[in-house]
């Protein structure tokens, strides 16, 4: 099977604090980016849900990767936890405009919108702001943190709009695998997986790939288990390519 479509990452790659396991120790901060895409090929910027980065700074993440690579991006809080998916149409210009330079060059993931713990389902609300949504280049995933959004009609709102239900593990909450759009979008936040839990995700990542291109993120920390697993899953992958 071709699995050429499985992204793998983190949410951040700018993590000293993973010399010598993940990064060589003679690497660089100015050179993190670029070794990081030696061993996955995506990363989450989650540097964008507070504050929206510059033309250059955008210009130097694509120039650190190859054309293999592809950024997810969260989408800012002003859109999610301020405004709450409401009256968003000028937010969402300007994130759009933001990270132009990604969708024109063909490397653009998927855009996260995590919504708080405290918004409960609104099947309308969501579909109001998909349409404003859909005037942009972009592929929406929503993290719902509030059981109230599992719920038929919600699958059905991301159906119509082609967005994904984004699917997040952690001790907290467990997001039902249902898949909403011809891609889909993982995150994958316990602290620790087992090997038996990675065989797991490995078969499931395969069994999407089968559909369309499959994004999935492992947690970011100090620590760099999570880029360490991310990278022995690519690798798994690719070694039973076929």
């Amino acid at each position: 099977m071709n699995c050429s479509n499985i992204y793998l990452g983190c949410s951040g790659w700018a993590y000293p604090s993973w010399k010598p396991d993940f990064y060589p120790a003679s690497v660089s901060a100015k050179k993190l980016l670029e070794y990081y895409a030696t061993r996955l090929n995506s990363v989450e910027v989650n540097y964008t849900f507070r504050s929206l980065p510059s033309e250059t700074t955008v210009l130097s993440w694509l120039a650190a990767t190859g054309e293999g690579f592809r950024f997810s991006f969260k989408a800012p809080q002003r859109i999610t936890h301020i405004l709450r998916l409401k009256n968003c149409a000028e937010p969402l210009e300007r994130f759009a405009r933001a990270i132009e330079p990604v969708a024109r060059a063909g490397r653009l993931g998927v855009v996260l919108f995590q919504l708080p713990p405290n918004l409960k389902a609104d099947p309308d609300l969501l579909s109001i702001f998909l349409a404003e949504v859909r005037r942009f280049d972009l592929r929406p995933a929503f993290e719902f943190r509030n059981i109230t959004w599992f719920a038929e009609p919600i699958y059905g709102v991301l159906r119509d709009h082609g967005a994904a239900l984004c699917i997040a593990e952690s001790d907290e909450l467990t997001t039902p695998p249902e898949i909403t759009a011809p891609f889909s979008c993982y995150r994958l936040r316990k602290p620790d997986y087992s090997d038996a839990d990675l065989a797991a995700i490995h078969d499931r990542l395969k069994t999407q790939a089968a559909r369309g291109d499959v994004f999935a993120y492992f947690k970011h920390e100090e620590d760099p288990t999570g880029a360490l697993q991310a990278a022995s899953l690519l690798e798994e992958l690719r070694r039973n390519e076929g």
